[in-house]
């Protein structure tokens, strides 16, 4: 039975309004580290969702009730029950043992870490891995000492690596093929090393094997690891006993040897065997960045790039032609593309494959990232084109011609979505309004949910016609329950001219309450890597960001040129010179906002992590408009950085020496100016705190006292345990309450307030 919904029920589901009262309540430092009631200005946005039969509308009553809704009048209809119950719960320990495992093994098993298969579930503990199959065959079983198993998608064989060496393990039979036998500590055989998972196929990835589709053939990495030197890092922490623990890990740093790769393709049912024949690439130093199927497992797409990362080529492999015992790129391999820069090439997404055996691919060779069309008998297509990027490919609908693209289309910091002629026809945008838009499609793709939002409103959700993109009507608005008795300040959306006509997109957060004849220090939380935006168009939940407002602190975002989706000629502009011109944004950043009489250019605080971390060190080493920096895990000099990451902005120290030295923030220590607080990870195995010794030493050689140092044991790459981290927050509040945030007593600190504006005064240019 259908029935209309009353207007209560419209009230409640429609009408949330996106700005309620005004709190007045100001936060604690305490209130951000509360256990039970931590301050959150997260936004709560209205539930609405296609329901399982993709026809009608899903949402729920203020009561909690759930119900459906026809999405043409927004008439309550009757759900409709799913015909099978997905399992929402699995239970591992009883599943194996309903295989047939020992109730106390089932349980021990149940627990490691559980990987769902497509045929099957695999649960990996530190003494090894337990499979279980759901093929129909059934099935369990155990592998002492294995790590990183994958079932191939049949069921019917299980990969998994033993001692560094790769082994294939017949589920049905239970016999077990050895597909390499030399692996050791310096050699890993379907195993990543940490560069290559940490810069390439992902951080915790070290999986380095690939099953075809038709679970016919496998494809893995092999990692020569002899040349590569190693570093050691340190626990000072060991629970139980005064000792130390050391942890020793292959990492080459900038200019040092790499891992030498190989790739080779393995036959399971027969065991004939090849390697790729990577001669062509040997004076190039070759990275193996990319390893993909086609659908049906005709082929091995290898993506090879140089060490310098401005070459790429996609090389196709056949997997028939085993028994040649390797594999020449353009003879025995098709070179399928051709990629080159002259700054960088990044490593390439998986294709988006077609039904005539073609691929959609992302490519910046026409200097913006954008879509081409790729097919064996003829040249790739373009088929987006403008000054704006395409982020990422949604869907593809063959039947009508046309693909949806996530695309920066009108703001680089927001997203809005395009359909592209899938026969290069243009682009037409579906979505109009700035911000950032996510969208959910119903079964038949004719309309769509729009969840809209930005950094300066919740978000909101539309219903809207995928025709032409029409908003047929708003369903809801998010709000900020902290808003209700907590003051908030809203970011405002900002554009910084630089010193060579470039605009930098950015974003404010005023005081509140906000004051014009005030004048108030200003804090910049900065990343600035290469294609790594600070500013994005979408609510910030920031407990942090809305309490310093609240205390009378203006913070500032900006994505510097490197941090910009604007391009090849405006990102490329930080290759071989890492933080050099993004310093100057920076710069011109600080001048702008200065201008204003309420931002007081003789109280700006700038902090990071990270890469961040190296440009807070750069800004305070480099330039006079900072007045106390908090960097956190820097990458201080390049040299001491890894292998990938590096040469990919930075070439190598041999081909780029002067850049490194330009870049490098050790000879500079001398200059430096304001206060400079670094904080490290005694344990980081990515930005060794290395980095910090050198550093302080620079500082120490140069006579500086104007910085102080946190080193947090038992930390790596972040800082670790909520008492740490507390205390790493507590100390940089308490630095910018020192050097920032309060009225200057006393005649010395007076005169060295005036001192220091007079310096700025001098060297700011004239006009602001």
């Amino acid at each position: 039975m259908v029935r209309l919904i009353s207007l209560l029920l419209v009230g409640s589901l429609l009408l949330v309004s996106s700005v309620p009262a005004q709190g007045t309540k100001t936060l604690a430092f305490e209130d951000l580290f509360a256990r039970r009631e931590r301050i959150s200005f997260r936004e709560e946005v209205p539930s609405w969702t296609w329901a399982h039969d993709s026809k009608h509308l899903a949402t729920k009553r203020r009561d909690g009730e759930r119900v459906w809704i026809d999405p043409m009048d927004l008439s309550e209809v009757q759900p409709v029950e799913r015909l099978e119950l997905p399992a929402l719960i699995f239970d591992g320990a009883a599943a194996l043992e309903a295989a047939g495992m020992d109730a106390a093994a089932a349980k021990s098993w149940a627990s490691g870490r559980h990987q769902v298969e497509e045929k099957g579930h695999l649960f990996q503990r530190s003494e090894g891995l337990a499979w279980l199959r759901t093929d129909g065959a059934g099935g369990t079983g155990i592998v002492e000492g294995a790590e990183l198993g994958q079932l191939a998608p049949d069921g019917r064989h299980l990969a998994y690596v033993l001692g560094n060496d790769l082994h294939v393990l017949n589920l049905t039979n239970g016999e077990t093929r050895s597909i390499t036998s030399n692996g050791g500590p310096e050699r890993l055989n379907g195993k990543l090393d940490w560069v290559y998972q940490e810069e390439l196929y992902g951080r915790g990835r070290f999986r380095g094997f690939w099953w075809s589709p038709d679970s016919l053939h496998l494809a893995f990495l092999s990692l020569d690891e002899s040349p590569v030197h190693s570093f050691t890092v340190v626990d000072h922490l060991v629970e139980g006993h005064y000792r130390v623990a050391t942890e020793e890990t292959n990492y080459p740093k900038a200019g040092d040897p790499n891992p030498k790769v190989s790739l080779g393709l393995c036959d399971v049912g027969t065991g004939d065997f090849a390697w790729m024949d990577l001669e062509k690439y040997q004076s190039d130093e070759p990275l193996i960045v990319r390893v993909d199927w086609t659908p049906d497992g005709s082929k091995c797409l290898v993506t090879v790039q140089n060490r310098i990362q401005n070459e790429l080529h996609l090389v196709a492999l056949d997997p028939e032609s085993l028994k040649q015992k390797s594999f020449r790129p353009g003879v025995d391999g098709e070179i399928w593309l051709h990629e080159e820069s002259s700054s960088w090439v990044a490593r390439p997404r998986e294709p988006s494959w077609l039904s005539d055996g073609g691929f959609l691919f992302l490519s910046e060779r026409d200097g913006w990232w954008h879509l081409y069309r790729w097919h064996p008998e003829g040249e790739p297509v373009q088929l987006s084109k403008g000054e704006w990027e395409v982020r990422s490919i949604e869907h593809v609908d063959e039947q009508k011609g046309e693909v949806l693209l996530v695309t920066n289309m009108g703001y680089a910091a927001g997203n809005q979505y395009l359909l592209a002629d899938l026969n290069g026809g243009g682009t037409r945008r579906i979505t109009q309004d700035p911000g950032s838009h996510r969208l959910s499609f119903n079964g038949d793709r004719s309309l769509f949910l729009d969840h809209m939002g930005s950094l300066s409103e919740p978000t909101e959700v539309r219903l809207c016609r995928s025709a032409d993109g029409a908003i047929l009507r708003v369903l809801g608005r998010g709000h900020v329950p902290a808003a209700k008795d907590y003051a908030m300040s809203r970011w405002e959306r900002i554009t910084i001219p630089t010193r060579d006509g470039l605009e930098l997109d950015g974003a404010l957060l005023k005081p509140v309450p906000f004051d014009p004849d005030q004048r108030y220090p200003v804090w910049i939380p900065t990343y600035s890597g290469p294609r790594a935006p600070n500013v994005r168009s979408r609510w910030d939940s920031s407990a942090w960001n809305q309490f310093l407002a609240q205390h009378g602190v203006i913070v500032m975002q900006v994505n510097v040129r490197s941090a910009s989706y604007s391009g090849r000629a405006i990102v490329g502009q930080a290759y071989k010179r890492l933080g050099v011109l993004e310093v100057r944004d920076m710069e011109d950043a600080v001048d702008w906002l200065c201008a204003n009489p309420w931002a007081d250019k003789g109280r700006v605080g700038i902090t990071g992590h990270s890469y961040g971390g190296f440009m807070v060190a750069r800004c305070l080493l480099t330039s006079d408009r900072f007045r106390l920096g908090v960097a956190g895990s820097g990458v201080y000099d390049w040299r001491m950085y890894d292998t990938i990451y590096t040469e990919r902005y930075m070439s190598t120290p041999q081909l780029n020496p002067d850049g490194y030295h330009e870049t490098s923030c050790l000879p500079v220590a001398k200059d430096l100016n304001g206060f400079l607080h670094l904080t490290h990870g005694l344990m980081d195995d990515n930005v060794h705190v290395q980095h910090l010794f050198h550093l302080t030493d620079a500082l120490q050689q140069a006579g500086r006292t104007n910085w102080s140092m946190m080193v947090y044991a038992n930390s790596r790459h972040g800082i670790r345990g909520s008492a740490r981290a507390r205390h790493a927050k507590q100390t940089t509040w308490d630095l910018i309450q020192l050097h920032l945030v309060p009225p200057i007593g006393g005649d010395a600190a007076r005169q060295a307030q005036q001192a220091f504006e007079a310096q700025l005064e001098e060297k700011l240019p004239k006009g602001g």
